[in-house]
This record gives C-alpha cells, structure tokens and sequence, in this order.
C-alpha cells in the first residue's frame, strides 16, 4: 500500500501541485483546506508525512506543529509557507518541524525533501540508523545489542526511537533522534556541519 500523506493547505493550486508530485513518487496525498481539519485529520491518522502551511484560516500552522508533537514526536512534519524570515523558521524547527521549505518552491527540492524525510523515517521504524555504522573503539564505547546502545546514563532504543537519560524519558524529535544516535555510535568524533547534513538530512543543502 502507498504511504500515506496529509497536505494541510489552503491554496488550492498549490495543495493540487504538492499532491500531483506526490502521486508521482508513489504516495498516497490526501489534502485539508483549513487549520481545525488539518489538525483533526493529523490526529485521527497513520500518516507518513505531513506537509503543512503555517498560514491557515481558522488555527495556525505552528499551533498544529505543536499539538501533533505534544502526541506524536515522530511523524516528520515539512513546512510550506511563505514565511521566510529567519525568526519564523527557527520556530517552526523549534516546535518540532523536520524541514521548512518557502514558497516559491522548487518541485525538484520539494521531491528531495519529501524522500530524505521518508527515507528515514523508515530506516527508524525498521529500527536502521541512517547515521552510520558501528562506532570506533574510544574510551567512552557504547554498549550496543539488539538495536540499543547504552553510554554512561544515557540509553538509546533504536527501534522504537526512544530515549532515557538515567531512566527519565527523553522527547525528540526525529531529526535530533538521528543526530543523537549519530553522536551516541559514535562517541568523541567531532562532525563537520556538512558532514551532518549529508548523514543526517540525507542530501546536500
């Protein structure tokens, strides 16, 4: 079956464009025109992806981005708005966003994005870390078995994309999952920032 994706926008031609390229990579888009309904279908559904707008008649973009992480922090959420300032991205990423695209858009990074979101959002409900292989001998190495590395308090279960930190329970998102499972295979290495947008994001910036 295709996967499945919520479109929450409120321009029609453009909920129609982002859908037909959907359609073309082999997704199953299903679209709401407004910010209730968008964040009603978001709730009730097993979705993929969510690509949302941030202004939305009736509730907000980054209201919705909220109250979906609050329930689900794994289900990559792409923004599509077109608020550029830098005040209004990095609260979109704060909120809990996985990427932030700004219209006008290029369908061909629209499509780049959509794949690295998916493509590791499977890698992690497959319990497959896109972050690399298994850490180098150091003196801090983690203890990893059956999909779970463990480093110092720290406790890191791959498959189920859960974290603790002396047994409390830790809320990320699944990007800064991805970064702390890069850092926790591999303790005391330094990273370049490309080289952390190449293993985590997935494609070149």
């Amino acid at each position: 079956m295709p996967e499945r994706v919520l479109i929450i926008e409120d321009d029609r031609e453009i909920a129609d464009l982002v859908a037909l390229n959907l359609r073309d990579l082999g997704l199953a888009p299903e679209r709401a025109a407004d910010g209730r309904s968008g964040l009603a279908k978001a709730l009730a559904g097993d979705w993929s992806l969510i690509v949302l707008d941030l202004m939305l008649p009736q509730l907000d973009g980054l209201a919705i981005c909220r109250r979906i992480r609050e329930g689900n922090p794994f289900t990559p959420i792409l923004v599509l708005t077109a608020r550029s300032e830098e005040e209004d991205r990095i609260l979109g990423l704060e909120l809990g966003a996985d990427e932030y695209v700004t219209k006008p858009f290029s369908v061909r990074e629209l499509n780049a994005r959509v794949k690295a979101l998916l493509r590791r959002a499977r890698a992690g409900r497959q319990g497959v870390s896109l972050a690399g292989g298994p850490a180098g001998r150091s003196e801090a190495e983690p203890a990893m078995a059956a999909g779970r590395i463990e480093l110092g308090g720290l406790a890191l279960d791959a498959q189920k994309r859960r974290v603790t930190l002396e047994g409390r329970p830790v809320e990320l998102t699944a990007k800064e999952f991805d970064l702390l499972a890069l850092f926790a295979r591999n303790p005391g290495r330094a990273y370049s920032r490309p080289e952390l947008l190449a293993q985590v994001w997935g494609y070149q910036y």
